[in-house]
């Protein structure tokens, strides 16, 4: 995947009104999750925070992650959301420079205005699952015909490790008849899984009224004969 840098400053105050400030400014509240997991000793961390993270609990077993508070302009991110394609982030903040993806985005229901965006950092030995575009290549065997192509899922969910993760995921549709399709469960890559239902249609080719009157009239000819 291609890699798009971003830098964030620290948020310290937090809630709704401070967001709401942060918005007037042009600046977006961010949340940096997936972070390093730590012990609590007595249901507390005894380490060193750096500005903007937090310690969340994660069942009973006294451990927690540590996520981080940030903002950043909402000109830097444009780029970035409103973009077909998926990218590694360079998240740089507190002098230091983290990996991430894009997990979750926020709009306002009314202006589609950015309100809130959710990253999760990644490493060479977690595997993440993010969403990357389908691509269709060749020309339907189906729809030469007379049927016609369709694209049942533009995304699908891929799990693996960030760094071999593709930018898209192409399918060579040339051998599709009419009536077949390809489901996610069909398709298997090496350095990464499909993460979606295995029982989706992906693409395929449908019948359309002229190929079934291409059909009938073949039928027919084929009896008188």
């Amino acid at each position: 995947m291609k890699t798009f840098a971003l830098n964030a400053e620290p948020r310290t105050d937090l809630g709704k009104k401070a967001s709401k400030a942060l918005r007037k400014e042009n600046k977006i509240p961010v949340v940096l999750n997936g972070g390093k997991l730590v012990e609590l000793e007595d249901g507390k961390y005894t380490g060193t925070l750096q500005p903007g993270e937090k310690v969340v609990p994660i069942g009973r077993d006294g451990k927690a992650i540590i996520t981080t508070d940030l903002t950043v302009n909402k000109a830097d991110v444009r780029k970035l959301v409103y973009s077909p394609e998926v990218f590694v982030v360079d998240l740089t903040y507190n002098g230091a420079t983290h990996k991430a993806v894009l997990k979750d985005l926020q709009f306002h229901p009314v202006n589609d205005a950015i309100l809130h965006m959710d990253f999760l950092e990644v490493s060479e030995d977690k595997p993440v699952v993010v969403e990357v575009p389908v691509h269709v290549t060749g020309h339907a065997v189906g729809v030469k015909s007379g049927g016609k192509l369709f694209l049942a899922l533009k995304k699908v969910k891929v799990r693996g490790i960030y760094n071999k993760l593709p930018e898209d995921i192409t399918i060579d549709v040339s051998d599709l008849q009419i009536g077949q399709s390809i489901k996610v469960a069909e398709l298997k890559f090496d350095d990464y899984e499909l993460a979606s239902p295995k029982e989706l249609v992906i693409v395929g080719v449908r019948a359309t009224r002229a190929s079934r009157d291409t059909a009938a009239t073949e039928g027919e000819e084929e009896a008188a004969e």
